[in-house]
């Protein structure tokens, strides 16, 4: 049974839009990419194995923030450009009292902070699962690695974002 395209685009476009806000930095970018995964899908998604829809999106999704960031031909500098801390400051939930809106907005900056400073791909890695929630196998089909490499790449790149974390707190 094939699934209608709205329920699709439903349940993809958070998780589309929220990894290539995290990989390109700038809301308008990962609104392009989020519109053109949507597109492609709808195109596809009575080819696709309803199976592997997720990693279908998601690989798609990280392909396409690769060929934006390749047409501006800096890569290395798309990626490397710090969050806009404070829009995502904003965001933040305002129904905590106001020293733990601080407390939790400081850590989030920290972490916005540590999370533009990996490289490609533990970026990625990290945004697919612990922002997503993407499982290992997900993750390394979307990549197109080997299920031990998204390990070992995600253990490295949780152990560099506490060294990250720990070095602003000193």
């Amino acid at each position: 049974m094939t699934r209608d395209f709205r329920d699709l685009a439903e349940e993809y476009a958070g998780r589309v839009y929220t990894f290539a806000r995290y990989s390109l930095r700038h809301q308008e970018d990962a609104e392009d990419v989020t519109q053109e995964v949507l597109v492609r899908l709808w195109k596809n998604h009575d080819q696709i194995d309803p199976a592997a829809t997720s990693t279908w999106v998601m690989r798609v999704a990280r392909n396409l923030v690769i060929d934006l960031a390749r047409r501006r031909q800096s890569r290395a500098a798309v990626f490397a450009q710090g969050a806009d801390v404070e829009e995502m400051a904003a965001q933040v939930p305002a129904d905590y009292a106001a020293d733990a809106a601080a407390e939790r907005s400081s850590l989030r900056a920290r972490l916005e902070g540590a999370l533009a400073e990996l490289n490609e791909p533990y970026r990625s890695i990290v945004v697919m699962r612990e922002i997503q929630g993407l499982a290992y196998e997900e993750i390394a089909t979307a990549m197109n690695m080997p299920l031990g490499t998204i390990k070992v790449y995600l253990h490295r790149a949780r152990r560099r974002l506490r060294e990250l974390v720990q070095t602003e707190n000193t």
